[in-house]
């Protein structure tokens, strides 16, 4: 057709060429796009599509605590749709009263409703003692062409927090916190998920975050793949654990050798839906899971219960429930130094919009009176952020 439209009209068929390279030049520049630096955007200047009454959709929500100054934080993603899209941006909000309160700080946002979404956020804090918000960036889902990107904060001359510039770490996505091992190196969880081969991946900084190098990845078999989400866990003989979300829950793997090579994915008898969990090792050296429902009866995405091993992971105590509704998803937490356990979770996404903040202790778990704690933690439950009409 293209022979016979330039026999034709010569002048026609160039002019189609021309338009045709144009478009298909700003196209892949748009898609390219979600290496630019994303827009940090403090509250007062926030557009109208991240106005809180705007929303349509918030979840996934990560939390800090900087104990030394007495600040919480928490982060999510948003957007002005009521689904995971390009109009998606991260939010972050802080308490000084240990969760009482709470007030929007910023978000992060690439284009303004551009093709790059920001998205599955996480907020950590380093051993220093400074913040570090993450989040993904990517066009659509495509998690293989996007990357981790970074901001640092740090205490002002007026007690504030000033904020670094955006920085890209590392393709893909993470979504559970940063790992300190023994040695030192820090452990990112960052994925490519499901297109691509060892996708959970291990990626390591030697000195403190200024540089990271992607050492090994978990292989999740193509039938089994989605989104990994995955955490790491030091054992106590020095192997590392890898545990992350597949089609059928949660899959693990081993490494003997610092995370270059890992063994093959088995299912794990921890059951739980296709969703994100918590494990965490506490200040005790037990290890903390946060899962919905009992370890061995596999539910949706309600029944959020706690969970405290003493044996590395090899059996796990009674569970502490934490919200029985539907639609709670997504744990994410800190132990603080005087014992206590902070965990956020998000419910109703697309509903009511809620972000919320419960806590506990490693004994609340273990006690010995179920119902007593659980109104315990039932009452301690805040709201951090919730839908506004």
């Amino acid at each position: 057709m293209n022979q016979i439209l330039m026999k034709r009209n010569p002048n026609l068929f160039l002019v189609f060429s021309i338009v045709f390279l144009i478009c298909q030049s700003l196209y892949g520049q748009d898609k390219a796009a979600f290496l630019n630096p994303p827009k940090v955007i403090p509250v007062s200047d926030y557009e109208d599509w991240h106005q809180i009454e705007n929303r349509k959709f918030s979840g996934i929500s990560s939390l800090a605590i900087q104990e030394d100054k007495g600040e919480f934080w928490a982060v999510w993603y948003a957007g002005i749709s009521p689904d995971e899209d390009e109009n998606n941006y991260v939010v972050l909000s802080s308490s000084t009263d240990k969760g009482e309160t709470w007030k929007e700080t910023l978000v992060i946002d690439p284009d303004g409703g551009g093709m790059v979404r920001a998205f599955d956020p996480e907020v950590w804090v380093d051993p220093s003692g400074k913040v570090w918000v993450f989040w993904a960036q990517a066009v659509d889902k495509d998690a293989k062409i996007g990357g981790v990107w970074a901001i640092i904060g740090e205490t002002s001359v007026d007690g504030g927090t000033s904020w670094s510039a955006p920085r890209r770490l590392t393709d893909g996505v993470m979504m559970c916190k940063p790992l300190i091992l023994n040695n030192g190196d820090w452990v990112l969880p960052a994925s490519t998920w499901r297109e691509t081969d060892h996708s959970a991946k291990m990626v390591v900084s030697k000195d403190q975050g200024k540089t990271w190098e992607v050492v090994g990845g978990v292989h999740v078999p193509k039938e089994f793949r989605s989104f990994d989400e995955h955490h790491f866990v030091e054992k106590e003989d020095g192997k590392l654990w890898a545990l992350l979300r597949t089609k059928y829950g949660i899959g693990e793997s081993y490494s003997s050798d610092s995370g270059k090579t890992w063994s093959a994915l088995e299912e794990s008898f921890i059951a739980h839906p296709s969703a994100r969990f918590f494990i965490r090792r506490l200040q005790s050296g037990n290890l903390l899971l946060v899962k919905h429902g009992p370890i061995s009866v596999k539910t949706g995405r309600s029944h959020m219960m706690a969970f405290i091993s003493k044996d590395d992971g090899a059996t796990w105590s009674k569970g502490l429930l934490l919200d029985q509704r539907i639609n709670v998803s997504y744990p994410d937490g800190q132990q603080t130094a005087d014992g206590t356990i902070y965990i956020t979770y998000d419910r109703s996404r697309t509903g009511d919009q809620e972000i919320w903040m419960t806590h506990f202790t490693e004994d609340d778990i273990l006690y010995a009176s179920y119902d007593e704690q659980m109104v315990k933690v039932f009452n301690n439950r805040k709201i951090i952020s919730k839908k506004k009409e």
